[in-house]
């Protein structure tokens, strides 16, 4: 567990950085990175899985702001994943709704640069998973600043596929995708909320009509799961499909 600060607003969180076996045998390698939000509850079920599937795989934990709440330690993540502010104005009041760009500032600037400094990390093979508030987040930094990873974990999230974001921002999200080469996996399950999956959909088919020459995007459906009960099954499911990738990029 490393103290990690952001510097634009003096925000206290933590990193959970797991090393592949054998790390220290070899200086030269550079490795994967899989950046992880929401750290305190999906960092334990993508370890276990990638320690079958990936044996080249540096995961980086990202915690929640430090002490911002007496009794929800997980406060900050409505604000930080958060791309809009909230219509209820006590919400709003409450939580502060809407500083994605924030956050990803404090991720590009802080988290994105400690861990390039100080790990073997590849700076040219950085992985994205966020699930619910936090794939709407992954979301976000793949249509604003789409080269931040170059595989995104997108499970059960709202997305921004509806006028408040996508269509008034689609000038500018085609325009910097031109040169973008990023891989998308996109999951949720049958039984979550109607307009959440058509959210999915909508994404990938997004996606898939730009034809964007070196973005790939895969939609899977998860049957039979709501949006609690998807996460384990979306989480193995995406470490294939990303142990896939690496493998092939090793070959």
């Amino acid at each position: 567990m490393i103290p990690i600060k952001d510097s634009q607003f003096d925000r206290q969180y933590e990193l959970y950085i797991k090393l592949p076996e054998g790390y220290s045998n070899d200086n030269d390698i550079k490795y994967p990175v899989l950046y992880i939000e929401d750290a305190m509850w999906h960092l334990e079920i993508l370890s276990g899985s990638s320690e079958y599937l990936m044996d080249n795989l540096i995961l980086v934990g990202i915690s929640w702001q430090k002490n911002l709440h007496p009794t929800k330690a997980y406060a900050s993540r409505f604000r930080d994943y958060s791309i809009m502010k909230s219509s209820n104005q006590e919400h709003q009041a409450k939580y502060n709704y809407g500083q994605a760009e924030n956050h990803l500032d404090f991720i590009c600037n802080d988290v994105i640069k400690y861990v390039e400094n100080n790990y073997q990390a590849d700076p040219d093979n950085r992985s994205y998973f966020g699930y619910s508030i936090s794939g709407n987040f992954g979301a976000y930094v793949l249509l604003t600043k789409p080269n931040t990873f170059k595989n995104y974990i997108l499970g059960s999230s709202t997305y921004l596929m509806d006028k408040s974001f996508i269509y008034e921002n689609e000038s500018i999200v085609s325009q910097k995708q031109k040169d973008v080469n990023a891989n998308v996996y996109i999951a949720i399950g049958t039984l979550d909320n109607e307009k959440t999956i058509q959210q999915a959909k909508g994404l990938d088919s997004f996606l898939k009509s730009k034809d964007y020459p070196n973005i790939t995007s895969k939609l899977e459906l998860i049957e039979g799961f709501d949006h609690s009960s998807a996460f384990p099954m979306i989480s193995i499911r995406s470490m294939y499909w990303l142990s896939d990738l690496l493998k092939n990029l090793k070959s």
